[in-house]
């Protein structure tokens, strides 16, 4: 059983990220700006301002694994890679590894060749989103040795407009967008919560990026 802290953790990725570890039977601390109506039995939940890096380094206190689950959005559109800095600070300081939850829009299209985001039909809208979780991915590959990371991209259709069903079967790849044989590329929010989980209890990916789909 692990310490596993989720900020983030009353979001679509998080909320399952939370449900998933909870239903195996680890320690699940759910970190959000406010608590949910509805709880995750056997989850704690606590109310933090990410934005204040005190409040946020003494709630992630006796992790034994931190998963950032939150999007550039609202409040934190701009501001994401500095809340990224200080999850990493707070790991390396402590021995607890890191793992962040990013994007499509970072993946490439295809071996060698242009990112997702990068491509004309990538809407506009997403395209800050997904260039400043890119650069988040950027900062851990330039961090210190010392820092136990991965971070992880689901498949381009993923979100809470596509839900899906627990299959319990998908495919992990790495830096390319998986797509199936028909070129959709999707995955279900309990799946990819599972594969994260998966992860966790079998660290696969040490200082990787790894990406998940069907």
């Amino acid at each position: 059983m692990a310490r596993i802290t989720v900020v983030g953790g009353t979001g679509y990725a998080g909320g399952n990220i939370v449900r998933e570890a909870a239903q195996r039977g680890h320690e699940v601390t759910a970190i959000s700006r406010k608590a949910p109506a509805d709880k995750t039995r056997g989850v704690t939940y606590v109310e933090v301002d990410v934005l204040d890096s005190a409040a946020l380094a003494a709630a992630l206190e006796g992790a034994d694994v931190i998963v950032g689950a939150l999007s550039p959005r609202g409040a934190l559109e701009g501001k994401m890679a500095g809340v990224a800095k200080d999850l990493a600070d707070v790991a390396q300081a402590s021995g607890t590894r890191l793992g962040m939850v990013g994007g499509a829009g970072s993946l490439l299209a295809s071996p060698n060749g242009p990112t997702l985001a990068s491509g004309e039909d990538f809407p506009e809208e997403y395209k800050p989103e997904a260039l400043e979780m890119a650069g988040i991915l950027d900062d851990l590959r330039a961090s210190d040795e010392a820092l136990d990371w991965f971070y992880v991209s689901p498949a381009a259709n993923f979100g809470a407009y596509n839900p899906g069903e627990h299959t319990g079967t998908f495919r992990i790849g790495g830096d390319v967008l998986i797509v199936d044989d028909e070129g959709n590329s999707e995955i279900s929010g309990a799946d990819f919560a599972q594969a994260i989980v998966d992860e966790i209890e079998k660290p696969a990916h040490r200082r990787e990026r790894f990406s998940v789909a069907y």
